[in-house]
């Protein structure tokens, strides 16, 4: 195992008030790299994912909670109390990073806005996440990532125009927005490296998924275009007798030609109305209704074959669990494991697999409060010793 004094982040010491997702899926990561990340959480309750699920066995353990928390520290401390505000004091100046995803102008009314925190740890990097933005007509407004989905024009955008509006599944803003954040944190102490200085860094939810849409956004601005790749006439999800696949018919000269030949078909350019790619567009239902209907005739298995033996782009479309049970997953270390103060934790592990820096489970999630009176006892040590 990898010693935790080499692993990148070793040294760097993160104050976090992250909750839910967008901000401890950042800490989490700047924690698995071998930041020191003390959590700050409420009394009584702590972070609101502790709850997500309501009575789960593991009570605030709960796994929602323990995907977006391992390798940290946790303090409960009530900000409403002198002494207590005295502690996140105490951690700031010794502190290089703090880490907030509240709404915009809680943390100043905390008193420990950025203002407030420069002036006692100049070299403090101060990163904040919210929904969309520190100023502005929607800066006041809760973030949440179904909100960014929906006024960023994600939502709106569908493969098919006639498929209904609906909800992503999984919380694409939050996630992204939560990189993004990892990523500024970390410009911000290479740029302290050359200057000196902190500085703050602000990420919201709708700029991460106006970020995602970069190509269609540019085609829009430039040309007044829209690009749509989920709606290409060759590509699209397709039933078969078993299951579902996915077929992306690009990067090819003759894409058209290999689909053909993979569905035991002649060559289906030669039909006026797909001779263009032109043509494909505009008669789209038609070619992909051709698609579908022979793709029925066969097991999933039997077409993927046929699809790759024309080094035609496919794949199976799969449950999570499906997903997690692959071999893939795996190999490639993407699931990992370690005991935890109630259960066995099993949970994600880092997509970035750098070889001198393995992430693992140092320190399972922690029960509310867990470290309080460890970190306590730190700062009165430094206390001390800078009396000294």
């Amino acid at each position: 195992m990898t010693e935790t004094t080499t692993l990148p982040l070793a040294g760097i010491r993160v104050i976090d008030f992250t909750q839910v997702m967008m901000g401890p899926v950042a800490t989490q990561m700047l924690a698995d790299y071998g930041a020191d990340v003390i959590k700050i959480e409420k009394p009584g309750t702590g972070d609101l994912s502790r709850t997500a699920f309501p009575n789960d066995p593991a009570g605030l353990l709960g796994p929602v909670f323990c995907s977006l928390n391992r390798n940290k520290r946790s303090i409960v401390l009530d900000l409403r109390k002198p002494d207590d505000r005295e502690v996140v004091l105490g951690l700031v100046r010794r502190s290089d990073v703090v880490v907030n995803n509240f709404r915009s102008g809680v943390m100043e009314r905390l008193g420990f806005g950025y203002e407030d925190l420069i002036k006692i740890n100049p070299r403090l990097i101060y990163a904040v996440g919210t929904g969309f933005g520190l100023t502005g007509p929607n800066s006041h407004k809760g973030g949440q990532d179904v909100l960014a989905q929906a006024m960023s024009g994600v939502l709106y955008r569908r493969s098919n125009e006639s498929d209904p509006l609906a909800v992503l599944a999984t919380t694409f803003a939050d996630y992204s927005a939560g990189m993004h954040m990892v990523q500024g944190v970390l410009l911000a102490i290479l740029q302290r490296e050359k200057t000196g200085r902190g500085q703050r860094i602000a990420v919201s939810l709708l700029d991460s998924m106006l970020a995602a849409q970069t190509q269609e956004a540019a085609a829009h601005l430039m040309r007044g275009r829209e690009v749509n790749w989920g709606a290409m006439p060759l590509s699209g999800v397709f039933p078969t007798s078993d299951g579902a696949l996915v077929m992306v018919g690009a990067f090819k000269a003759d894409p058209l030609g290999d689909i053909s030949k993979a569905l035991g078909l002649d060559h289906l350019g030669k039909d006026p109305r797909f001779a263009s790619f032109e043509n494909q567009v505009a008669n789209k239902p038609a070619l992909q209704a051709i698609f579908k209907e022979r793709f029925k005739s066969g097991t999933m298995a039997h077409w993927l074959a046929r699809l790759e033996e024309q080094d035609l782009l496919c794949a199976p479309v799969r449950s999570l669990a499906e997903a997690l049970a692959d071999e893939q997953t795996a190999i490639n270390e993407m699931i990992i494991e370690a005991d935890g103060d109630i259960e066995r934790i099993k949970v994600i592990g880092s997509p970035i697999h750098m070889s001198d820096a393995p992430v693992t489970i140092r320190t399972a999630p922690p029960s509310l409060g867990r470290d309080t009176d460890a970190v306590r006892a730190e700062l009165g040590r430094a206390a001390s010793q800078a009396a000294e």
